[in-house]
């Protein structure tokens, strides 16, 4: 596929991440040269309603109105498939796909695969409420054989806290609010957690973290290389 591929990203979820997102795929793409990397059109559409909020107020139709356009608009500029670095809105990705022609790379699928893969029998979700009330990981995980642990209310809001007050307002986030988090996920026992909120993603950038997290914009990032017929750098 790699001879015509063109790899849509459908951004913006936060910018941010979105280009956090971008970095990970140049620096996990075995490329010596500029004509080795990935064909990528990038559309970061910081318009794009809050998803959390469209799901938690149950009116999702605006978000999805501007996600589907989005999509449509990468589809018709020739992109061969399409990544969404934005965990929440995979709340809406099924029905996107049904209204496209091009696959819609799914980064909580393949993230649930990869812990699988792990042999992880409980696993934290660090997620906003949106994902997580939507059960987004809880499904996929569950259907795999994974016990999904979501962190208590007083945690889950510093969660919140992390995402939407410090790195959504350009902050590097608190590492005590997250060690607070961590010590809590190694009480329930969990094999490791997934972080599944790309500003979660981009908190990993500042701050060095243990193998016990498990990134799903990483995942995302290897997932759009490979289906684009590109090869992995050895990491």
């Amino acid at each position: 596929m790699s001879g015509a591929a063109r790899l849509g990203i459908l951004g913006g979820m936060g910018p941010q991440a979105t280009q956090v997102f971008y970095q990970r795929i140049l620096d996990r793409t075995d490329a010596a040269r500029d004509q080795d990397h990935l064909p990528t059109l990038i559309f970061s559409d910081t318009s794009i309603p809050d998803r959390t909020e469209a799901i938690l107020q149950g009116d999702p139709r605006g978000c999805y109105g501007r996600l589907l356009a989005d999509a449509r608009l990468l589809e018709s500029a020739g992109c061969t498939a399409l990544a969404i670095p934005c965990n929440t809105s995979h709340y809406f990705v099924d029905r996107l796909q049904a209204a496209i022609g091009i696959p819609i790379l799914h980064m909580i699928r393949a993230t649930a695969r990869t812990v699988a893969r792990a042999g992880w029998k409980r696993a934290g979700i660090l997620a906003t409420d949106g994902t997580i009330q939507a059960g987004l990981y809880q499904q996929e995980l569950s259907a795999l054989g994974v016990t999904p642990v979501i962190p208590a209310p007083e945690l889950q809001a510093l969660v919140m806290h992390i995402i939407y007050d410090e790195i959504k307002r350009g902050e590097q986030g608190s590492r005590e609010k997250f060690a607070a988090i961590d010590r809590h996920l190694r009480a329930q026992h969990c094999d490791g957690a997934v972080l599944a909120c790309t500003e979660l993603s981009v908190f990993r950038v500042w701050h060095s973290l243990p193998a016990f997290y498990l990134d799903a914009m990483e995942v995302l990032a290897e997932e759009s290389i490979t289906a684009c017929g590109y090869p992995l750098r050895t990491v």
